[in-house]
């Protein structure tokens, strides 16, 4: 079944409720009237409310409102972000110069707006401590609460312990930010080039006044 509405010849109803071009509310009037007016001024008859009683109908360019809902569907489409996950292993007794530098992508993903899956992975004895691998998780969550709340917390599975952070900033929210110190960072750069222009333009003044004298 197709879900375009039905219009003109195809609302097979004996009246309508119409709405002009503009939004007005003209009144409920013979579907034959209707399509006079539309007919008239050179637009569509759309039945926008079928279910109504009696219908709804629109009087509209249906071919611009078709393309026009095309764009942005397309546009909601480009907008749209896939979820990533990054995923980050850790062992229970890490150093704090790996923990470091692990913690320092768990922050660069969240920051570009990915959820991080935060994996402790236990061998031999190490299994037997558990509580280890949860301090060191809940470790990381405060030292991230920043930028991330804790969309799954820490549980076991299998020989690993496993945590998912979600970033509190959306990923379209981050890329635009991220456009946005780009945009400042070149802007910043060339300044210093306009401000230096500036300065040394005045100085061949003087010089030009000794030659004179």
């Amino acid at each position: 079944m197709s879900a375009e509405p039905r219009i003109n010849d195809r609302i097979r109803v004996p009246e309508v409720r119409l709405v002009g071009p503009n939004g007005e509310q003209v009144g409920i009037v013979r579907v034959e009237d209707a399509l006079r007016l539309a007919a008239e001024a050179d637009l569509d008859l759309v039945e926008v409310a079928p279910q109504a009683k009696p219908p709804v109908a629109k009087l509209m360019d249906f071919g611009k409102f078709k393309y026009e809902a095309a764009m942005k569907a397309r546009e909601s489409r480009k907008n749209q972000v896939n979820t990533v996950i990054k995923e980050i292993k850790l062992r229970p007794k890490i150093d704090q110069h790996d923990y470091d530098t692990k913690k320092g992508h768990v922050v660069r993903f969240l920051s570009a707006g990915d959820k991080v899956k935060v994996t402790i992975m236990f061998r031999g004895r190490e299994q037997s401590r558990p509580e280890l691998g949860f301090r060191l998780l809940q470790k990381l969550a405060e030292d991230v609460a920043e930028l991330a709340f804790i969309e799954s917390a820490p549980k076991q599975d299998g020989r690993n312990m496993v945590m998912v952070l979600g970033p509190t900033k959306k990923k379209a929210e981050a890329r635009a930010e991220d456009r946005r110190r780009r945009e400042a960072a070149k802007a910043s750069k060339a300044a210093p080039a306009t401000q230096a222009a500036e300065t040394e333009a005045p100085a061949a003044e003087p010089a030009a006044d000794e030659a004179a004298n």
